[in-house]
């Protein structure tokens, strides 16, 4: 994992030559989304420069989402990464259309349409905030170098120039616009407006079905294994150890800059795989309901309804500045913001009749505040939840 990729995956082609010249124009979006090996890919106004993977299936491997990026935690889970599509651009998709909030049609993507969008790619495996190295298994985990690099060339080519800027991720992207959020905000002049949105990166220092804590588990040796400690917010390290640092959950309350959280009550990838994963339920008794919130037996829909109050109970604190924003809508769901139909859409997600792109929009150009939280399940009827097979 090369700093080297930064730079040679993109500049390197030539069909993307004319985008390096780019005007900044009124504004920028920067699009920060935990996908593979990271390289930077800019879209000003028309192509598809970039890739993204919406799949929604989960694949092999108790911490892996197709639409995230995961962490690895171990040696054995970071050699086996590296080989993968989100450890090398060897087994990347090379072009996938922007959609959601990247999308560069205003009737799918009202307030964003005409910003210029630069996705960050992501091989490290800790939210880019890694940095050690284990020569033995020839892995360097350099999450937190790849962020500063990307972010020097980024300001070189014309960014330090823009008017507004909006950092958002998903998943393990939407913990990287957590961490990094103040670090993006300090690139800019007090007069350029900067706000970041993570979506589906509220993830819960929870316990399982088990009574064990097996995220806990996971970030630690994330934590660990990749010298994340030295990169976590120090005003929370100077209190809490650096695995509950590494828990939005403990941060966010001192995040100085404006933020948004999106997030479903009913998060699918942690149902999976930190609430209800095989680990934790070694005889199945969660199989069917992990994999389709229909099949929930009554004391399940409990256990899940206890876990949205542990999430409602995480943003209280949160809340209460004003130039935050939320919503928390009631479906079992993850990464709601780069997908068409649960972003803007005739019949996407909504809450008091807002759909997330205007909840999103209202909130960054200051229209009106947006602190809204759904009932709990089964009240909202416009969830696109998902199901698995």
């Amino acid at each position: 994992m090369k700093l080297s990729c930064l730079l040679s995956s993109l500049w390197n082609m030539e069909s993307l030559k004319s985008i390096i010249i780019l005007s900044w124009l009124d504004s920028l979006l920067f699009i920060l989304l935990v996908l593979k090996e990271l390289c930077v890919w800019m879209e000003p106004y028309r192509g598809i420069i970039g890739t993204v993977d919406m799949d929604q299936e989960q694949i092999a491997g108790s911490f892996n989402w197709r639409s995230g990026g995961g962490w690895c935690n171990n040696i054995r889970t970071c050699v086996y990464r590296k080989k993968t599509r989100r450890g090398s651009s060897t087994y990347m998709e090379k072009q996938i259309p922007f959609t959601g909030i990247l999308s560069e049609k205003a009737e799918e993507n009202p307030d964003f349409f005409n910003w210029n969008r630069v996705k960050l790619r992501y091989c490290d495996g800790a939210s880019f905030t890694g940095d050690s190295e284990n020569k033995g298994a020839q892995l360097q985990f350099r999450g937190q170098r790849i962020w500063l690099a990307a972010m020097e060339d980024l300001m070189s080519k014309g960014m330090r120039y823009a008017n507004q800027a909006l950092l958002s991720g998903c998943s393990a992207g939407g913990l990287a616009a957590i961490l990094h959020c103040d670090e993006f905000r300090g690139l800019f002049p007090r007069t350029t407006r900067v706000k970041c949105l993570s979506d589906a990166g509220l993830f819960l220092d929870a316990v399982d079905v088990s009574g064990g804590h097996t995220i806990r588990s996971l970030y630690s040796g994330v934590v660990g294994l990749q010298g994340v400690q030295h990169n976590l917010p120090r005003i929370c390290t100077n209190h809490l150890d650096p695995t509950s640092c590494f828990f939005p959950q403990n941060v966010i309350n001192h995040i100085r800059t404006p933020l948004f959280i999106l997030n479903a009550a009913y998060d699918s990838w942690q149902i999976q795989s930190s609430i209800a994963p095989p680990s934790a339920d070694p005889h199945g008794y969660w199989h069917d309901c992990r994999l389709n919130h229909a099949k929930c037996s009554a004391s399940q829909l409990r256990y899940l309804q206890g876990f949205r109050t542990q999430m409602l109970n995480a943003i209280k604190g949160f809340s209460m500045s004003r130039e935050n924003g939320l919503f928390i809508n009631s479906c079992f769901a993850h990464c709601q913001s780069e997908r068409q139909d649960t972003w803007f859409a005739d019949n996407s997600p909504e809450i008091r009749n807002k759909p997330i792109a205007i909840a999103v929009g209202d909130w960054y150009f200051d229209r009106t505040a947006v602190k809204v939280v759904d009932c709990p399940y089964p009240c909202d009827k416009t969830c696109h939840n998902l199901v698995f097979r």
